[in-house]
């Protein structure tokens, strides 16, 4: 049985001339779809920074409350509530961005200058790397293990030896396996740079209350603030005590640091006796009000209640 169709109901070959034209905003929609175009571009470094500066916001908080440990109070008995914290915190994520736009665009030129000084060759070593999802996975996993460094130093005395191990061990351990399922997909793929820069955050934030804490520790023993805390908001102000009733001065017209007020007291400093205490606002006129005073060199705090003690 013939069961050849017509010559009429045979299709005739597609040649060149007769293919549509190609539409160029469509080849323009694929190639930004690709990661191409500023919208690529700026699309990517959203899914970085984005994630970066939620999570150092949030350990940046823990190291507001740390500061104020130092000193025996909690943020809140001195009148530091949220909407106050966020706006402090505002401007350190703000001059944080400003230091880190420079140092982003430094490394994008570093990287086009290297890559044309070997022909293409860091390019095409670049690619070939990320076609590999194994590699991949493993240098993201060793990057989140080392954003781990800065907990560690906050909970443990540990030996550089011994933090690069936890860190590439921990890295090993908890994320290659997961970031190499991640990169079958390209959801996957954008989960693991969500991942990666919250990590991130978390490991800066972490290393920022480390200095934090240091900071306050040498405001409680010497009187002098250094310029982390004043990013992060904290006022290294002083006053002289007076009575409200007469204006004369109190505690023999020594400086107090203030550190906040609330409930109607001031919340006080005395660096000569290392004390933490509170006082009515009513009853008390803060005089001379210095900010960021400069000490002689080797000052120390603690020289009353040194003589005491002695």
């Amino acid at each position: 049985m013939n069961t050849a169709l017509p010559a009429e109901h045979v299709a005739p070959p597609v040649t060149d001339e007769a293919r549509p034209p190609a539409d160029p905003s469509a080849a323009e929609a694929a190639r930004q779809d690709d990661g191409g175009g500023v919208l690529g571009i700026l699309e990517r470094i959203g899914s970085v920074v984005v994630p970066i500066g939620v999570a150092l916001y949030a350990v940046l908080y823990l190291g507001v409350e740390q500061i104020y440990w130092v000193f025996g109070i909690n943020p809140q008995q001195a009148g530091i509530d949220q909407s106050v914290l966020l706006g402090r915190l505002m401007g350190t994520l703000i001059m944080l961005l400003l230091v880190l736009i420079p140092a982003l665009g430094v490394v994008v030129g570093l990287g086009w200058l290297i890559d044309k000084a070997t022909a293409g060759a860091a390019g095409r070593l670049l690619r070939a790397v990320r076609a590999r999802p194994w590699i991949v996975a493993t240098l993201g996993a060793v990057w989140c293990g080392a954003t781990y460094w800065g907990l560690f130093n906050l909970v443990a005395d540990l030996t550089l030896g011994i933090m690069v191990g936890t860190a590439i061990g921990l890295g090993v351990l908890a994320f290659v396996v997961p970031f190499r399922l991640l990169r079958r997909k390209p959801v996957g793929r954008a989960g693991m740079k969500v991942l990666i820069g919250a990590m991130t955050g978390l490991g800066l934030g972490f290393l920022l209350i480390l200095g934090l804490i240091e900071g306050a520790v040498q405001v409680r023993d010497t009187g002098q603030a250094n310029q982390l805390l004043g990013f992060v908001g904290f006022q290294d102000q002083w006053a002289v005590l007076r009575n409200a009733e007469d204006d004369k001065p109190l505690y023999d017209g020594r400086w107090m640091m203030l550190l906040g007020e609330s409930e109607g007291t001031y919340v006080l400093y005395d660096c000569d006796k290392q004390e933490t205490f509170r006082r009515p606002i009513e009853t008390t006129n803060l005089g001379d009000l210095r900010l960021d005073p400069e000490r002689e060199p080797g000052f120390r705090c603690g020289t009353m209640a040194q003589g005491t003690a002695q």
